[in-house]
């Protein structure tokens, strides 16, 4: 698919970071990226990753293996995050299973690429990612705050409070509930809530609506969250087989 395109009509170049601690691999990924459009900095660790970062490197988009010396992938992602890095990750991995995956978006991962698919599914991948993240100039700013009952939602710093009492949701958590509460006593399908946990257009789970299982389960954990500060809570209610909503009115 094509990637962004620059002023004049061309495809333009999307600068990608890449972490992974196998040499040859690393090289042969960078190379056919580069192949597909992308002007990639490779790294070995985190480390290297942070250090670039911190003298002034400005990917778009960080790939990391899950794998890594020293600091694993899974658990640098929350410490770019702790840096004020926001930029989007994906993880690029062998390790596919069910558990990993929702680890990762748990701990804000935009997606998560099996090794196996191959060079040309993760520049897809990329290039969607990186023409959803292009805003239009006129583009709304960011609201401070959105209050929506006893609810408290503060976006710019992805926080969600119940009767003043911080609920501790994850980023992906958070944009499900900011979505369900933006459209209040209104329903919003499963696809909606799953491509606001991703981005649109994302390839779902197994089946044509293999999606499903994943908003279920994000759900049931958000409820939780809210029933421990509210044993009460019942404001996101279901529409069985089409979506969600916040509030009954």
């Amino acid at each position: 698919m094509p990637g962004p395109q620059t002023d004049d009509g061309g495809e333009r170049r999307i600068r990608v970071a890449f972490v992974e601690d196998d040499d040859d691999y690393r090289e042969a990924v960078s190379g056919e990226l580069a192949d597909h459009g992308f002007d990639v900095a490779a790294y070995p660790d985190g480390a290297g990753l942070m250090a670039a970062l911190a003298d002034g490197a400005n990917p778009e988009i960080i790939v990391l293996d899950w794998s890594l010396p020293s600091v694993s992938g899974i658990d640098l992602l929350p410490r770019l995050r702790r840096s004020g890095i926001a930029l989007p990750v994906v993880f690029l991995t062998g390790r596919t299973q069910p558990d990993y995956e929702e680890l990762a978006f748990d701990r804000g991962a935009l997606d998560f690429v099996d090794k196996a698919r191959g060079v040309p599914i993760l520049a897809h991948r990329l290039k969607l990612i990186a023409g959803a993240a292009k805003k239009p100039p006129d583009a709304a700013p960011v609201e401070e705050e959105l209050q929506c009952g006893r609810l408290m939602l503060k976006p710019k710093v992805s926080r969600a409070f119940w009767d003043d009492a911080d609920v501790g949701l994850t980023l992906t958590e958070f944009k499900i509930v900011h979505l369900l509460a933006s459209n209040p006593g209104s329903y919003v399908t499963y696809r909606a809530v799953y491509d606001s946990m991703h981005y649109v257009g994302f390839i779902a789970g197994s089946g044509e609506n293999g999606y499903r299982t994943n908003v279920r389960s994000c759900i049931k954990r958000i409820r939780n969250k809210f029933r421990a500060i509210d044993p009460d809570f019942g404001e996101i209610d279901n529409y069985q087989s089409f979506g969600y909503r916040w509030g009954k009115t």
